[in-house]
């Protein structure tokens, strides 16, 4: 009887992990491939408007299609990451894989045209919706669906930044998922697949470098929480203008005419600024940030484009441009900081997305996986001070806050509301 007992258990364990490591392999091999095709992609339309300015001038028409195209094919897409969170939460049916393409094909737009985004967003919501399609084939219960879902955006992350522990991670945090442990052993074996996948399409990613590390002592420590803070604010100034456009955005009853005005706007700006500097990626602007020293206003330009961009309706992510601004920031910060500069813009780098996504803990590892482990107790304590000071909410509005956060703030809120 024993006996028997014993082998059903063996039985399960190998059914359930011979199920996870195939969904895995899959999933992760797709989603690489499919980041690695983005990542090409991106890096030929980024080039090919840097040697045609004038492209921009049809940023307009640009943003136009892009409304047309989610007004006529993607409402039941348009949330984006969000419609991802609100699934794992609340399961209702299968995001459609049209989000995929759709998500796809307008980002690369926003970024041929001069549009300020990112590509976190269309990495994650295409590993999220091919994964999901696994739901049905393999006929899996909800429990098991939100461990897929979470696979997904973890493959998404891991492949296009290159950072495989810090993709699955993210993908847990972002959730707010306690005692989850079964979906950390398929979100670590998928974002490892899908990194390694895009790695075999020879598509690299961008390497950093911080040569100098202080020694740690008090004073220095105290340094670098004090700069979590202005990372954590600016992380909540960031969140709050770009919901803030978006409302915005949303007096304009035809919604294909708000990318289409936002198009009109940046395209004057950029054209009055005599700069491309601040629009599509500003990955240049990132690696020079750790050596030389930028312009002062250069993080609040990025920050306000944007916001501005993305609530206006154009796609992309906020986390590269989130990059962006925390590593300029961090680099201004050290004409007053006694930090080195490269440590400073590492440290707002990852900073100020674990303030506007509330992941502390995947962006430290993210920053150990980029910058080595020698920057690890800096980077740590920058994200979870960043964190706490960044506010209520983040970038993601369907994100449920979790652990010490929602109790200060719960709290906070409570007492301001009956004094």
């Amino acid at each position: 009887m024993k006996n028997t007992a014993i082998k059903t258990q063996i039985t399960q364990v190998f059914s359930y992990s011979v199920k996870w490591l195939l969904l895995s392999l899959i999933i992760g091999v797709i989603t690489g491939s499919v980041s690695a095709f983005f990542l090409t992609s991106l890096n030929w339309v980024t080039q090919w408007r840097e040697s045609h300015v004038w492209i921009i001038a049809l940023l307009p028409l640009g943003g136009l299609v892009i409304g047309l195209m989610y007004h006529y094919f993607g409402n039941s897409v348009v949330k984006g990451n969000n419609l991802l969170l609100e699934e794992l939460h609340t399961p209702k049916k299968i995001i459609p894989l049209k989000m995929a393409p759709l998500v796809l094909l307008g980002t690369l737009i926003t970024h041929f045209f001069g549009g300020s985004a990112g590509r976190e967003g269309t990495a994650v919501q295409m590993g999220g919706a091919i994964a999901d399609q696994f739901t049905h084939l393999f006929k899996l219960n909800d429990n098991d669906r939100k461990i897929i879902i979470i696979m997904g955006i973890g493959a998404g992350f891991a492949s296009v930044f290159g950072t495989p522990l810090a993709g699955a991670l993210f993908a847990l945090e972002v959730m707010i998922i306690r005692r989850r442990y079964n979906a950390l052993l398929p979100a670590l074996l998928v974002a490892f697949v899908a990194h390694y996948t895009c790695l075999a399409w020879q598509v690299g990613h961008t390497h950093y470098s911080v040569p100098v590390i202080p020694e740690i002592t008090i004073k220095i420590m105290m340094w670098t929480a004090a700069s979590g803070v202005l990372f954590g604010l600016t992380a909540m100034v960031f969140s709050r203008v770009m919901h803030f456009f978006s409302y915005l955005f949303k007096a304009v009853s035809y919604a294909p005419l708000r990318p289409f005005i936002g198009g009109v706007v940046i395209a004057l700006l950029v054209w009055a600024s005599g700069t491309t500097k601040y629009i599509g990626l500003g990955v240049p602007t990132i690696i020079d940030a750790f050596t030389t020293s930028q312009p002062a206003y250069a993080f609040m330009i990025k920050l306000l484009l944007t916001a501005f961009t993305l609530g206006a309706g154009f796609k992309g992510g906020e986390v590269t441009p989130l990059f962006f601004i925390g590593a300029t920031l961090g680099n201004v910060l050290f004409l007053v900081f006694p930090l080195p500069m490269a440590l400073l813009a590492a440290m707002g780098f990852v900073a100020v997305f674990a303030g506007a996504t509330n992941t502390p803990i995947a962006c430290t590892v993210m920053g150990i996986e980029l910058f080595g482990i020698d920057t690890g107790i800096y980077l740590g304590i920058a994200c979870f001070v960043a964190y706490l000071f960044s506010g209520h909410s983040g970038i993601y509005t369907s994100q449920i806050q979790g652990g010490i956060k929602q109790k200060l703030y719960s709290k906070l809120f409570k007492k301001w509301s009956t004094s």
